[in-house]
């Protein structure tokens, strides 16, 4: 329900499949890292044990640039 990419009746739809990949997986990324939720009250990757904070989006913008912060 977060992806307006799925649907095709909004300006957001993805016309490449390259795109529309790339949409997908900053959302998993931001949903998983970035997000705090409110059952878990921490991200699900930090409740997994893959994360020990919250990511900053400048975070997930450095490993896509290849940098570090």
């Amino acid at each position: 329900m977060c992806m307006r990419r799925f649907t095709r009746l909004t300006n957001a739809f993805s016309r490449t499949i390259e795109n529309h990949a790339a949409a997908v997986a900053l959302h998993y990324m931001h949903y998983n890292f970035c997000r705090i939720h409110q059952t878990l009250r921490v991200t699900p990757a930090m409740e997994a044990g893959v994360a020990d904070h919250v990511w900053e989006v400048s975070e997930v913008v450095a490993l896509l640039d290849g940098t570090s912060k």
